[in-house]
């Protein structure tokens, strides 16, 4: 059986980094090049973390897509290149395996066109640790029984956008066992804006922005006499990989856009 030919995009960044070692490492996978902002014409194992990884580095995506034979591209670049870089993979045959967030419902339903109509799969997740997944599954099956609920999700300082991809998720799902409602006293007040978090059908997210954080997110529920807490925390950026790895196999068996990897997972 042929490996897997993958190129990683945003090989630099921390979660980058990871998937760089997960594919090298994975004997049915093959690691072809990277595509990052700079070193255009180098290889990665002069960059200081990549010794003995002698693959090409593209700053083109579309250069980098003619001069090799690519099977799965897999995305871990920043919100303002996601679908771009998803339009450039589908031109070019590719199957997307995406780790950025902010994609809006409409840029999902285009993409999702796109995919459909060449008969090429993609995956976009929000989250690739199987715990989150399952945090934002079980947090769903709660809603049905406790739907007053609000979320506060913690990230690392560096991170560009809130509420995180995972917190938005985790919140739509919700939205599918739980009728829209206020929460809170219905004359509350924010003395200070934004105190109560962004609102999503009534439910509130809170973001947390610290160093020292990687991934972490809780789900609270209440009921009368009683709180329910679902909580996971992912410590160190390997806690994403064997969802990465997961995403790479099933996008190979698909022909249209995952968004979410609860609909891989059994």
């Amino acid at each position: 059986m042929s490996k897997v030919k993958i190129v990683v995009a945003g090989p630099r960044g921390n979660m980058g980094k990871e998937a760089v070692k997960m594919v090298s490492s994975t004997d049915e996978f093959t690691l072809v090049a990277a595509v990052d902002s700079k070193h255009a014409g180098m290889m990665l194992s002069e960059i200081e973390g990549f010794q003995g990884i002698d693959i090409p580095i593209y700053t083109d995506m579309q250069q980098c897509f003619k001069e090799n034979e690519v099977d799965v591209l897999i995305d871990l670049t920043a919100p303002a290149f996601g679908k771009k870089h998803m339009q450039t993979a589908f031109e070019n045959g590719v199957r997307p395996v995406v780790g950025t967030t902010g994609f809006t419902e409409e840029d999902i339903i285009e993409l999702r066109a796109t995919a459909e109509e060449q008969g090429i799969g993609a995956i976009i997740a929000p989250n690739f640790a199987i715990g989150a997944i399952l945090m934002m599954k079980f947090s769903q099956m709660a809603a049905k029984y406790l739907p007053d609920v609000e979320i506060i999700e913690r990230h690392h300082d560096r991170k560009l956008d809130a509420p995180s991809g995972t917190a938005i998720k985790t919140a739509q799902l919700i939205s599918e066992v739980r009728e829209q409602k206020a929460q809170g006293h219905p004359n509350e007040t924010e003395e200070l804006a934004g105190a109560r978090g962004a609102n999503f059908e009534g439910m509130r997210i809170h973001s947390v922005r610290l160093p020292g954080l990687v991934a972490h997110q809780e789900v609270i529920f209440g009921g009368v006499g009683q709180t329910l807490t679902i909580r996971h925390d992912s410590i160190d950026r390997t806690s994403f990989m064997p969802g990465v790895k997961l995403a790479v196999d099933a996008v190979l068996r698909i022909d249209t856009l995952v968004y979410g990897l609860e609909h891989i997972i059994e």
